[in-house]
C-alpha cells in the first residue's frame, strides 16, 4: 500500500525502492534512515533489512490502483537514482508514471548527473511528461552543481528542495525552475538553519517568478517551529498550466 504523507507538500509516498548511502552533510541525519534502522532485524517487517538498498518490484504496479488523482513523493525512502538501482529497474518506474498518469509525481535526487544522463536518454529530443516533476536537493552552496544538472535535464517541471538548509545559498540561478521548497532539519540532531538563509531564497524565487513553499523551521520535529517565515505561510505550487522553459536553447 501506500502510505498518506505526512509531507506537506505532497499526498502520498510511493516506494519501489528503499534504502540508501550517503553523498553529502545533507545525508548526515537522514530522517528515513533513522526510521528504517529501528527495525532492522525484526522478521517478517518491511525494514527487517534496515536501510540496506532493496528494489521493491510488487509496488511498481501501486499507482494503477489509485482512483483519484493525487501528488505522489516518489522515493521518500531512497533515491531512485543511486547508482547500486538497476537503469533497467528505473525505466520499469518510469514506466508505472507514464502509464497512470492522472498522478504527479516528484521525484527527488543528490544524485543530479545520473538522473540528468537517464532522463535524457529515455527522452531523446523530447521532454519528459509534465505530470513528472524532476527535482534535486540542495543543502548548501557546495551543492549548487545539483541545480547545474538539473538544468540540464530534459524535465517539463524542474523543483528544488532546499532542505535541511545549512548555509547560506548566495546569489543562485533559477531561470527553467518552477518551485523551490525551503526547510530547516528536523529530529534529535537538527542544525539550525538562520532566517536569513531562507528569506534570501524567498526574496530570489519572488524576483524571478518561482513558486516558494517554506516547510519547516525545524527542531526537535518537523512542526517544532512552526512554518510562519515574516508573518505568514509561503505554500505555494507551480501553476498547473505552465511549460516547459528551453534551457537547451540558450
Amino acid at each position: 500500500m501506500a502510505q498518506k504523507s505526512s509531507i506537506e507538500w505532497t499526498d502520498t509516498t510511493w516506494n519501489p525502492v528503499t534504502g540508501c548511502t550517503k553523498v553529502s552533510r545533507g545525508c548526515d541525519n537522514c530522517y528515513a534512515e533513522r526510521f528504517s534502522e529501528r527495525f532492522r532485524g525484526v522478521a517478517g517487517h518491511p525494514f527487517e533489512t534496515g536501510f540496506d538498498l532493496t528494489l521493491r518490484p510488487d509496488r511498481l504496479g501501486q499507482p494503477h490502483s489509485w482512483k483519484k488523482p493525487r501528488m505522489v513523493f516518489v522515493n521518500s525512502m531512497s533515491d531512485l537514482f543511486h547508482k547500486k538501482v538497476p537503469a533497467t529497474y528505473t525505466s520499469r518506474v518510469f514506466d508505472t508514471m507514464e502509464a497512470a498518469s492522472s498522478h504527479t509525481y516528484q521525484i527527488l535526487t543528490k544524485r543530479s548527473s545520473l538522473m540528468r544522463n537517464f532522463v535524457n536518454a529515455r527522452y531523446g529530443d523530447r521532454f519528459a511528461p509534465a505530470h513528472i516533476w524532476l527535482g534535486v536537493s540542495i543543502e548548501d552552496r557546495a551543492s549548487l552543481v545539483r541545480l547545474k544538472h538539473l538544468r540540464e535535464t530534459r524535465a517539463s517541471v524542474r523543483f528544488v528542495s532546499f532542505e535541511p538548509l545549512l548555509g547560506p545559498i548566495g546569489p543562485v540561478d533559477l531561470s527553467g525552475i518552477k518551485w523551490a521548497i525551503v526547510g530547516g532539519e528536523s529530529g534529535p540532531r537538527a542544525r539550525p538553519m538562520d532566517p536569513a538563509w531562507a528569506r534570501d531564497l524567498r526574496d530570489h524565487c519572488v524576483e524571478s517568478g518561482v513558486a516558494f513553499f517554506f516547510k519547516q523551521w525545524g527542531g526537535l520535529t518537523p512542526k517544532f517551529n512552526g512554518n510562519h517565515l515574516d508573518g505568514r505561510q509561503w505554500l505555494e505550487y507551480p501553476a498547473a498550466h505552465e511549460t516547459t522553459t528551453n534551457l537547451f536553447a540558450q
